[in-house]
């Protein structure tokens, strides 16, 4: 069994092929600019309104771009674009900042830091109440491919490689929390006891990390 789980790249750019360009500049527009028409964009673009058409309905089959009718006093409906919320996802985020800055709050204060251990444990227990149930029922094989699943909704990038002893190997070559996991171990620690408990304590061991100078992370199933 081998599965590859992609995800869509952080940035404007991402999923926009050799497009790219004028398709970054549309979302940066609408970004910017709010609702807009293919009149709009045209002059905006210096492109026809043809050509801005064809991009939108890429950008609509991408999930980029809501295509809207709205009436008018007189003639036909006029379709204006706006982007998704999905869209959003695609500008730039400061999460890791966020957090490393707060976690520093209550690292940096005695009487706090050990509170840290606590939410990292805290939120390792809510992730196993959301995905447990996912896991009823299943076979070890299906396991690790919900678990597979479970990691590339979060942005992990996973690959399962079957091997000829009946054990797995579990392949994650991108840490959406990278940043954080490197400065609080807590991070590594929690992903590993949570991959134990749905896999129902099927031996786990993690044999690379991306949070300590690897390529990937790596786990050894079974």
């Amino acid at each position: 069994m081998k599965r590859n789980g992609a995800v869509r790249a952080a940035g404007v750019a991402a999923g926009t092929r050799g497009d790219g360009t004028t398709r970054e500049r549309i979302l940066m527009l609408l970004k910017t600019s709010g609702r807009m028409n293919a009149g709009q964009l045209s002059q905006e673009l210096e492109l026809t309104e043809m050509a801005i058409r064809r991009h939108m309905y890429a950008l609509e089959s991408e999930g980029s771009v809501n295509i809207l009718a709205m009436r008018q006093a007189m003639g036909r409906p006029l379709h204006v674009y706006e982007l998704t919320a999905e869209a959003d996802e695609l500008f730039p985020k400061n999460y890791n900042m966020l957090a490393l800055d707060l976690l520093g709050e209550l690292a940096d204060d005695p009487d706090t830091a050990a509170l840290i251990d606590r939410m990292f444990e805290g939120r390792r227990k809510k992730l196993l109440e959301r995905y447990e149930p996912r896991m009823a029922d299943k076979s070890l094989e299906q396991r690790i491919s919900e678990l597979a699943a479970i990691q590339n909704a979060g942005g992990y990038m996973v690959d399962i490689e079957s091997r000829n002893d009946g054990s797995y190997m579990f392949y994650e070559y991108n840490c959406p929390i990278a940043q954080v996991a490197g400065k609080y171990q807590q991070a590594c620690k929690c992903e590993l006891s949570l991959f134990k408990a749905l896999l129902l304590d099927v031996p786990v061991e993690r044999t690379e990390c991306l949070a300590k100078g690897g390529g990937k992370c790596s786990y050894r199933i079974g």
